[in-house]
């Protein structure tokens, strides 16, 4: 079973910057897509940005110019570097990764960013 561990979230004020990093336990093989998703209370997860073997990253609207996506697949690692952070911001980040042969579909715990005004 393959864990992903989220980290770098935390307390940043705005206009601020912050990289979150996924770390997957252990190499995974048919990697379809890795993407982060955020969750703000009271609301449903987006999809923040993704990223699909192969393709070029995709990110939401509300994050395009400020959020870039990558992966280190030596370190089997993906990362989401934040700039000009906002305080609409902050919510809950998680990492996807799905797989195609066989099909797997795994989350990480989450990590909070909050981004003070």
């Amino acid at each position: 079973q393959v864990r992903l561990v989220e980290s770098g979230g935390g307390l940043v004020q705005a206009g601020g910057s912050l990289r979150l990093s996924c770390a997957a336990s252990r190499s995974i093989y048919s990697i379809n897509a890795m993407r982060w998703y955020r969750q703000a209370p009271g609301k449903q997860r987006e999809l923040v940005a993704a990223l699909t073997t192969g393709g070029m990253p995709n990110y939401a609207d509300s994050v395009k110019g400020r959020f870039t996506i990558s992966r280190d697949n030596a370190k089997n690692t993906v990362y989401l570097q934040m700039n000009s952070l906002k305080p609409e911001d902050t919510a809950l980040y998680y990492c996807n990764v799905d797989t195609l042969y066989p099909f797997r579909d795994y989350w990480g715990q989450g990590t909070q960013v909050t981004v003070s005004s």
